[in-house]
């Protein structure tokens, strides 16, 4: 096993300093920040620096830099009658979810741009107004991918209502339309990655038909390369990693996790994928790869970055201890995973040894926000509102319960000294009081 050779990549070409959370999963895509000056401790009326209401509904994660932080929304509108409904097509047969909707209805979607300092709104854009293309699931939106910024640009990425980009002054440079998106009629969900001087896309859709991977050019929108990848629906985000000083993009699929050269498109390598509804994002460490799944089965595979001769990628699976949306966390030595409800799993990446199963937070609760970890702790949010510091490493420790009332549904954003959260209501900001 060549550890020493794999290490975490910085995704943005105008590398991110360690005081931003720039992108989904932050600097890295792995859910962890350097910071170690960061608040354990809260509640709605203890360090909260401050608090302000945001419309319509979203689960986009907040994006930091510097001074600014960056979140979507999505405003329903007036119905659309007689509103034709794309029909969809999921592993052979006709699919539609009980649960899909919204499509019926016209659509706002917004960017916002917050001080983030005193939570004033600096502006605000309309990016689309009008009849949305596909469905949502009805606990989802049309504003769930997690906009990435370089420090000058900010990418946001709406599926089938269009990519764009625009400057910290909330001026539109470009917007790129790649077309009917179709998702089963349960939303968008990849988040746009940023690699050198392109934003990658991923577009998987349906029964695998129309699935691609794409990078559009930051500086104009046009596409740069397109590949086709014939793989059903997926909704998780891309990882950027270095092995052996090159630059892999991986992602997670249901029939496979492939690896791409993200600068021309080709194929690296795959294995076989975890199967059923792929919404994790691939998280990496240790010289490891880990790909997963919650519904409807649960799957862990731990795939070998860089085998020695005569390995074989794959070096171990593990059938339970996942959830539906919220993905794993690979922080120092350890693998973390959870189901919906929060039980917690502890394993060894490299080998899949369990160090502990079935721990339990002290409060029953459904989970959609991805865990976090930074500064040796890892933490776990509720749709309840409750926030849960934990001891990373091989015994189960919660060090605090944070509450504040309103349903978390995004990750959370460490910077600077500050959390940002955002719940179904509102953005605030978490900091120790001085």
């Amino acid at each position: 096993m060549r550890i020493a050779s794999t290490f975490l990549l910085l995704l943005l070409p105008c590398f991110a300093g360690s005081d931003d959370w720039p992108g989904w999963r932050g600097p890295t895509g792995n859910g962890i920040s350097p910071l170690k000056n960061l608040p354990t401790s809260w509640s709605a009326d203890k360090n909260i620096a401050w608090k302000v209401p945001i419309p319509g509904k979203g689960q986009s994660s907040p994006v930091v830099w510097g001074n600014r932080i960056f979140i979507t929304v999505d405003i329903a509108g007036d119905p659309i009658p007689d509103k034709v409904i794309p029909k969809h097509i999921m592993r052979g047969a006709p699919f539609r979810n009980p649960d899909s909707g919204s499509a019926d209805r016209k659509h706002t979607l917004k960017a916002l741009c917050f001080d983030a300092a005193t939570g004033k709104q600096i502006w605000e854009r309309t990016l689309f107004d009008g009849e949305v293309y596909d469905e949502v699931h009805r606990t989802a939106s049309y504003a769930t991918s997690t906009p990435v910024t370089d420090g000058k640009h900010v990418y946001f990425s709406f599926g089938a209502e269009g990519f764009y980009k625009l400057d910290f002054d909330g001026k539109v440079i470009w917007k790129t339309d790649l077309g009917k998106i179709d998702t089963v009629g349960l939303g968008y969900g990849p988040s746009p990655v940023l690699f050198e001087d392109k934003v990658l896309i991923l577009a998987d859709q349906d029964s695998g038909d129309k699935s691609f991977l794409a990078a559009i050019s930051a500086a104009d929108g046009k596409v740069v390369w397109k590949v086709d990848r014939k793989l059903t629906q997926t909704w998780g985000t891309p990882v950027l990693v270095d092995v052996n000083g090159k630059t892999q993009l991986i992602v997670n699929g249901s029939e496979s996790v492939v690896a791409y050269d993200p600068r021309a498109g080709e194929e690296l390598w795959r294995v076989n994928g975890p199967g059923g509804f792929i919404v994790h994002t691939p998280v990496f460490g240790q010289g490891m790869m880990i790909a997963s799944v919650g519904y409807p089965t649960k799957k862990v595979i731990g795939i070998r970055l860089n085998p020695k001769e005569g390995e074989e990628r794959i070096a171990w699976t593990y059938e339970k201890g996942t959830s539906y949306v919220p993905s794993p966390l690979l922080y120092g030595e350890y693998l973390y995973l959870m189901t919906d409800s929060g039980i917690v799993t502890c394993m060894d990446p490299r080998t899949g040894e369990i160090k502990y199963e079935g721990k339990r937070v002290p409060k029953p609760g459904r989970f959609n926000s991805a865990m976090i970890a930074f500064d040796g702790k890892f933490l776990l949010s509720s749709e309840d509102g409750d926030t849960y510091v934990i001891k990373a490493g091989p015994e189960f420790e919660i060090l605090s319960t944070n509450s504040i009332g309103e349903g978390i549904v995004a990750s959370l954003a460490p910077a600077g000294d500050s959390i940002y959260i955002r719940t179904k209501q509102s953005l605030l900001r978490v900091r120790e009081a001085k």
